[in-house]
């Protein structure tokens, strides 16, 4: 809804969930309006599950805040770009750069073009979601 400036129908028919489903898991992201309708809160606190590269191979990060997860989406989005077409000036906006988890504790985000082209030949980045599997 954030990202695309849907409303709670049309999100949830898009995903194909009740949009009473949404509220009832969500509802802490949202915000209903004094016309009754549900609209996205700036952010939110919902707990995340992501995944990203490390030196080691890829780790799951919890975070808390959505604002957390863009970058981490960002960085994603970095990486992959670097690996298909060799391009890392998002990558080089992202040195230095951590992100908080779910405990507190910072991840340093690798921006090591020969620590990405390694792990990328070892095919550990070939991750189909950022988000971790469930179960």
């Amino acid at each position: 809804m954030r990202a695309d400036g849907l409303s709670l129908r049309q999100a949830s028919q898009e995903y194909g969930i009740d949009a009473r489903t949404v509220v009832r898991l969500g509802g802490s992201a949202l915000h209903k309006g004094s016309n009754g309708r549900y609209k996205s809160k700036a952010s939110d606190r919902l707990l995340r599950v992501l995944v990203i590269p490390t030196a080691n191979g890829l780790r799951e990060v919890a975070t808390r805040d959505s604002r957390q997860a863009s970058q981490i989406a960002e960085y994603s989005n970095a990486v992959h770009k670097y690996l298909e077409t060799g391009d890392d000036a998002a990558l080089r906006k992202l040195r230095r750069k951590t992100v908080t988890d779910a405990s507190g504790k910072r991840v340093r985000l690798i921006t090591d073009l020969a620590d990405l082209d390694r792990l990328g030949s070892a095919g550990v980045l070939s991750f189909e979601s950022l988000y971790a599997k469930v179960g």
